[in-house]
């Protein structure tokens, strides 16, 4: 029988686990305060949460427009000065950036100047060999320097790139996960064996990808669905619509692999139910479904009951026109494997910032992080329109510092003031979060989704 430890216990626990993602305390920023300090982020009070929050983003608007020369003449193209941000009630006027922005870019070496160009500080010297790079080659060059530039793509097959340096990729690591542990508590622990629905994170640059590495260190073993190197052709051959010999190729081969992806997650689940491990299923929910729906055809179920959670991330679209319904999902979960709802959960965030929205076990609405991110809801004529209207869901990413993390995206969603289902405090999204109508879909999961649908009845 497990003894279950106190709050307190189970953080500095994660914190050992996690201890080289976490900068030298006295070196810490009023960023590093926000993301590092708090032992719970979705208990912080209204006074405290907004102090951090505050802090943290008016340290990043002040680098961002020193140190960013493409930043700061938008701001000054806006006639905004930074000076004017002198509370948390004045967030709301920090000159936000288009989500599009971040898929404007050349090609070549052009690509490279446009990402020195968009981050913010000193880059690390740079070695690019060849004299047309293709993105793959110009990635690894900055990677190879000590960056963790990452991207993802939508329907369009137009890639999104972010270059992050190593500081803001750990910020990324640690904040998901210590929200995913935190709303999963008691439940995880580094004894815990893990499947992660995704490619193997040292293998690909592919942000959906790159989101597990921090599974290697919280967890006793992690398995992949991709254990292969997934590019940025791979990605775009795979998403392609036309018939081009390629293209053909790469779907075949890749689609072959989901197929036996699937077969090994159910048999490793096979395993599993048999020796007693705790485990983590962590992943896209389409592959979870295509599981799901292999393990109904077989007549197989599991009890794997209070020893498991569920964490899925990156939208629930299973084919073209085919939504998931997310409680069919989570009862399908309970029926086939045991895991009740509570322990069946979903995260909501981006490419483009490090803010992770957790549902909670209660109601399964997203908590956000407000001791680091400022979120928004925007109209048309991009003015925050507040709580219990739709809008564009827009934020200030106060931990990141590789590059201004002040972003309005593409996505439709409806802010409440407080969670319905459980106390809380701090505001939550909706679980119904869309599109806005005419944008292309996107997430860490849509290009997985086109990826791997093939062979499993999609596309």
């Amino acid at each position: 029988m497990r003894i279950q430890m106190d709050f307190a216990e189970y953080i500095r626990k994660f914190d050992d686990h996690t201890a080289k993602y976490i900068p030298n305390r006295a070196d810490w920023t009023p960023s590093d305060k926000a993301v590092y300090g708090p032992q719970r982020y979705f208990d912080l009070d209204h006074e405290e949460a907004n102090d951090l929050r505050y802090k943290a983003v008016r340290y990043q608007l002040n680098r961002h427009f020193q140190s960013n020369r493409t930043y700061r003449t938008y701001c000054e193209e806006l006639d905004f000065d930074p000076m004017s941000i002198r509370s948390a009630d004045d967030l709301d006027n920090v000159p936000v950036v288009s989500s599009d922005f971040f898929k404007s870019y050349p090609s070549g070496r052009d690509f490279a100047l446009w990402l020195a160009n968009i981050y913010t500080g000193e880059l690390p010297r740079v070695h690019i060999k060849s004299k047309e790079p293709s993105a793959d080659e110009v990635i690894k060059s900055f990677n190879d320097a000590g960056m963790a530039v990452a991207y993802s793509s939508g329907t369009s097959g137009r890639h999104t790139f972010i270059p992050r340096d190593m500081r803001a990729f750990f910020s990324n690591e640690y904040a998901l996960s210590k929200g995913a542990i935190t709303m999963f508590y008691p439940r995880w622990g580094p004894d815990m064996r893990s499947f992660l629905l995704m490619p193997n994170p040292f293998k690909t640059n592919l942000f959906a990808g790159r989101l597990g590495t921090v599974m290697y260190d919280i967890m006793k073993d992690v398995v992949v669905s991709l254990d292969q190197e997934v590019t940025t052709e791979t990605v775009r051959q795979s998403m392609a619509k036309g018939d081009n010999l390629v293209s053909k190729i790469t779907k075949y081969v890749v689609s072959r692999t989901t197929q036996k992806s699937v077969d090994r997650i159910v048999h490793w689940i096979g395993e599993r139910a048999k020796d007693g491990s705790r485990i983590a299923l962590v992943g896209v929910p389409f592959m979870l479904h295509y599981v799901l729906k292999e393990l109904k055809e077989k007549g197989r179920s599991y009890d794997l009951g209070d020893r498991s959670m569920v964490l899925t991330g990156g939208g629930w679209k299973a084919h073209e026109n085919e939504r998931i319904p997310e409680k069919n999902f989570r009862k399908d979960v309970e029926e086939l494997l045991g895991i009740h709802p509570e322990h069946c959960l979903d995260m909501y965030g981006m490419v483009e910032g490090n803010g992770w929205m957790l549902q909670c076990p209660e109601g399964h609405h997203f908590h956000i992080p407000t001791n680091y991110l400022h979120p928004m809801v925007l109209d048309d004529e991009n003015k925050n329109i507040g709580y219990g209207k739709y809008g564009r869901f827009a934020f200030l990413d106060g931990s990141m510092g590789s590059y201004p993390g002040f972003v309005v995206t593409n996505d439709k969603v409806k802010m409440l003031e407080h969670c319905p289902y459980c106390d809380r405090p701090g505001p939550v999204l909706e679980p119904e979060i869309a599109r806005i109508p005419g944008k292309e879909v996107r997430g860490c999961g849509e290009e997985m989704r086109r990826m791997m649908a093939a062979d499993v009845g999609g596309e």
